[in-house]
């Protein structure tokens, strides 16, 4: 393997649901993050790592910049905006539309307080029907902001990313190797496998219960014959919530465990066994010590 030469952290950000995620494990090569076609999937700040040749990048991905309704909100708010402070460079993830919103705006004015490059990468080019389009985009937005570089991709297709990464390494600065070289992510396998476990249950329930989850793996432990035993409970916020995670007859926490089940095989590469239990935790979401003992634990939660 080459010497690391080059490294830095590269934060990505965002309004909520906009493919921040998605974006993560395009640039790793790798599933590290969890994605659901719903707002505030993320709700930790997330580190992929990619080593490239001679550069080793580190990339954050923070929740959606997003209005806050309880104590976990105020939390997933705080992430972002310690996340855009103390990086090498920042890219603003944004929609193929011609138009500067709340959040963006908001994300721009503590880029300009910043002395790091900025990069505004253009996601979903690949829904568009005319370039012109994109054009119309990068103009908007260079009105309110003077970017280094911008960079049009699809996350999901994987279009423009490598053209990214050869961009941002432009802006990593000297220096040594933070991760080993095989690593790509900094999230120890049991909180890995708690995401995984809450992304079955946004793709699965519908409306406001998924956002009501916590997960907490109670038992990570491999076995001599190299099967992994996870035990976990599922936590919501209301008895009726609990009825409807489970299901008729089990049927929807057997689904959830089962989707979960795979997706865990394939990122630990061996068997898993996998027991889950729901148990109700009235208001979680409000009450600091839950939130901070579910793994969320920034200084401001």
């Amino acid at each position: 393997m080459a010497e690391i030469k080059k490294s830095g952290i590269i934060t990505i950000c965002g309004r909520p649901n906009v493919g921040k995620s998605t974006l993560t494990n395009a640039l790793v090569g790798e599933k590290v993050a969890i994605v659901t076609n719903k707002p505030q999937t993320t709700r930790n700040r997330i580190c992929g790592v990619r080593t490239r040749g001679e550069s080793q990048f580190v990339f954050v991905d923070t929740p959606g910049l997003h209005k806050a309704r309880t104590r976990l909100g105020d939390y997933m708010v705080n992430v972002v905006k310690e996340s855009v402070a103390d990086v090498d460079a920042v890219m603003l993830l944004v929609e193929p539309i011609p138009n500067v919103g709340g959040p963006e705006e908001q994300l721009i004015a503590r880029m300009k307080k910043l002395s790091c490059p900025a990069v505004l990468v253009i996601n979903k080019v690949d829904t568009l029907d005319k370039k012109e389009k994109l054009l119309e985009v990068i103009q908007t937005y260079g009105q309110v902001h003077q970017f280094q570089a911008v960079v049009p991709i699809s996350a999901k297709t994987g279009e423009g990313v490598d053209e990214l990464l050869d961009v941002l390494e432009g802006y990593l600065p000297q220096g040594p190797q933070l991760f080993p070289e095989d690593m790509t992510s900094d999230q120890p396998e049991r909180q890995m496998m708690a995401e995984i476990l809450r992304e079955k249950l946004l793709l699965c329930l519908d409306k406001e219960i998924p956002h009501g989850t916590a997960v907490e793996i109670t038992r990570f432990a491999e076995r001599d014959d190299e099967v992994v035993e996870v035990e976990a409970t599922i936590y919501c916020e209301k008895n009726s919530h609990k009825g409807i995670i489970i299901g008729k007859g089990g049927s929807m926490l057997k689904k959830v465990s089962t989707l979960a089940r795979q997706d865990m095989e394939r990122f630990m590469g061996t068997k898993v066994y996998l027991q889950t239990w729901v148990k109700v935790k009235e208001n979680w979401r409000d009450n600091p010590a839950a939130i901070q003992n579910f793994g969320y634990k920034g200084d401001k939660a």
